[in-house]
């Protein structure tokens, strides 16, 4: 599984970092989402599906690879 990032949808909530923080983070310059591991590996892969369903914007999209 691969998530994506439509950085200019994020507006920075950092939801996604709350739920999976070893897939995403936040850029220290606009406090915007930054993926940390675009490949999901397979144990984190309910966490950051979780964490992509909690971005109020829809900022992260799921892809298979």
């Amino acid at each position: 599984m691969k998530v994506e990032l439509m950085h200019d949808v994020c507006q920075g909530h950092a939801r996604c970092q709350e739920r999976c923080p070893e897939v995403f983070g936040t850029d220290e310059v606009e406090g915007k989402c930054v993926i940390l591991q675009p490949d999901v590996p397979p144990e984190l892969e309910h966490k950051a599906r979780l964490a992509v369903k909690n971005c109020p914007e829809g900022a992260l999209v799921i892809t298979s690879g």
